[in-house]
Parts: structure tokens; C-alpha cells; sequence
């Protein structure tokens, strides 16, 4: 007994570190300039590869790579979450560095409502009616925010769409693969568009890199800070229920709409806070739901009986 309360305490020790270190993304990334969001990017891209590559080396851990060769499906599912992953990261780099981190939270507050939704819509999940409920009131707030706003939240609902989507991939290749696997697979394949990314920003003459040793040294470890929040969630994932991983999650938006307003000097307009308010509100009843569903055992069983595409 004891050693399952202290498997969960370091679970949640470790969740809390992962949702913590992607909130504090915002000052790194910002840190970052003058470096654009293509640069950041494609040395976000090739760091992370070059790092997993050498975990693997040094492990001697390829076996699984043959399963990858061997099965199209898993190579191709590999593939799309590459690039959702990559379209979400050069979104939120973007952001950030547009001074637009206000936005980037609302996107991953907007995450949980999304993923819900894509559930339904992809996986012919049923939904209970608080989830319908929370899924209803975050399409009333995306619609306030393209009208009061003054624009259609493009980068809140990319970011969102971008994570849900990848999210969904990653779930559907299923537990054959560990995260340095994944992030090794996903980069792998990404590095040759990262690659011609940095020839054409040298050859525009527009290349940051090298101008100095901060600088330098800050962009090389974009691996080590891509990959240290993913294994702390991993390991938070195997060892505390998936509803405490939920609420952990909504650590990283409060992180980042704090530096964005009260660090960055960001000014969020009154109606964005409304917009906020409403979003909120949605994410409420869907923590109400998921709280009383995991006291309950469980909801009903999904609606459809149509099998998902299996990735794995």
C-alpha cells in the first residue's frame, strides 16, 4: 500500500514538472530572439533528433525500428504525428515570439474541449451529457472570440486542433512504442525539412545561430528541453490515474497567460478575458465530469461500434 501512495507521489511529482516546464516555455522561447519561428523550429528539430540518437546509441535500444520498417501503417502514423507536432510547434514558436502568448494559452485551454470533441467526430465516441455540455459552451466561446475579438482565434484553435490531433495519433499507435522511440521517429522524419529550413534562412543571410555564446548555447539545448517535460509525463502517465494527468494539464495555459500578461507585458482586451471566462467555465463542468466519472468507474460505452484505424 505504501508503495502505491509513493509510486503515485512521485507520479504526480513528476506531472507537475512536465506541465510546469512547458508553462515556462513562453521565457525560453522568448529568450530565443532575434531567432525567427522557422529557425527555432528546425534547431528545435534537430537537437531533439541528434539527442535521441544518441540515448538509442548508447542504450543500443533499435529492435523496435524494425517494426516500423516492417508495418506501413505504424511508419505512416509516425509521419502524420510529425508533422501535426511540428505545425503546433512553429504556431506556438510564432506566438510567443509575436508577442501572442495569451493566445498560445487559450489554444491549450481550448485543448481538452477539442480533443473531446475529436473523439466523437473521429473515434464515434459517446459522450456523457456534462462532456456534451462542456463541448457546447467551448463552441459558444469560440464563437464570442471571432466576433467580440475582433478576429477568428487562428492561433488559439490551431494550436488546439494541431495537439489534439497529434494527441490522437499517439493514441492510436498504442503502447509498442517508448517515448524516446517516438520523439526519435517523429524528429527523424522531420529533419530533412528542417535542414533545408536552415539552408534557406543562411542563404537570406537571416541565420542567428553562432552570433553568440548565449545565444548558441540556448538554441543547441532545445532538445534537452524538448525532450525533459515529454519523459517526466511519461512517467507521470504510468504511475497516477488519467484524471489527475487531466487536471494536471491545466497547469501549463495558467503558466503561460501569467508570463504572457504579468512577464511579457502582453495586454489581453476585455473582451478575450470574457472569452477566457467562458472557456473556463466549459473546463469546469468537464472536471466536474471527469471527476465524478472516475469516483463512479467509468460512463457509458461509446455510441458507435466502428472500429478506429489502428495505427499500431
Amino acid at each position: 500500500m505504501t508503495s502505491t501512495a509513493d509510486e503515485v507521489r512521485r507520479g504526480t511529482a513528476y506531472g507537475v514538472l512536465a506541465y510546469g516546464v512547458w508553462g515556462l516555455f513562453p521565457l525560453y522561447f522568448h529568450a530565443l530572439k532575434p531567432a525567427g519561428a522557422w529557425e527555432v523550429l528546425a534547431h528545435r528539430i534537430v537537437w531533439t533528433m541528434l539527442l535521441c540518437l544518441v540515448v538509442l546509441m548508447v542504450r543500443r535500444d533499435w529492435a523496435w525500428t524494425r517494426d516500423v520498417v516492417r508495418r506501413p501503417a505504424l511508419a505512416g502514423g509516425l509521419t502524420l504525428a510529425a508533422l501535426f507536432i511540428a505545425v503546433n510547434w512553429v504556431i506556438y514558436v510564432f506566438a510567443v515570439l509575436h508577442g501572442h502568448t495569451y493566445e498560445a494559452a487559450l489554444g491549450y485551454f481550448l485543448n481538452p474541449i477539442l480533443t473531446v470533441a475529436l473523439g466523437v467526430v473521429v473515434l464515434g465516441e459517446g459522450l456523457r451529457p456534462l462532456q456534451w455540455v462542456a463541448v457546447a459552451i467551448g463552441a459558444v466561446a469560440a464563437g464570442y472570440l471571432a466576433v467580440e475579438g475582433g478576429h477568428f482565434p487562428v492561433v488559439a484553435l490551431s494550436l488546439a486542433a494541431s495537439f489534439g490531433l497529434y494527441s490522437l495519433l499517439k493514441k492510436r499507435l498504442g503502447v509498442s512504442l517508448q517515448p524516446w522511440h517516438t520523439l526519435f521517429a517523429e524528429t527523424a522524419v522531420l529533419t530533412p525539412v528542417a535542414g533545408v529550413i536552415l539552408l534557406v534562412i543562411a542563404r537570406q543571410g537571416e541565420m542567428t545561430y553562432g552570433a553568440g555564446p548565449r545565444h548558441t548555447v540556448l538554441l543547441t539545448l532545445a532538445g534537452v528541453v524538448t525532450a525533459l517535460p515529454l519523459l517526466c509525463f511519461a512517467a507521470a502517465a504510468q504511475r497516477v490515474p488519467l484524471v489527475t494527468i487531466g487536471l494536471m494539464q491545466f497547469i501549463t495555459p495558467v503558466i503561460q497567460l501569467l508570463i504572457g500578461v504579468l512577464v511579457l507585458g502582453e495586454r489581453v482586451s476585455a473582451a478575450l478575458w470574457v472569452g477566457f471566462g467562458i472557456v473556463w467555465f466549459a473546463l469546469t463542468v468537464l472536471t466536474v465530469d471527469s471527476v465524478a466519472a472516475a469516483r463512479r468507474g467509468g460512463g457509458p460505452p461509446p455510441r458507435s461500434s466502428r472500429p478506429a484505424p489502428d495505427l499500431a
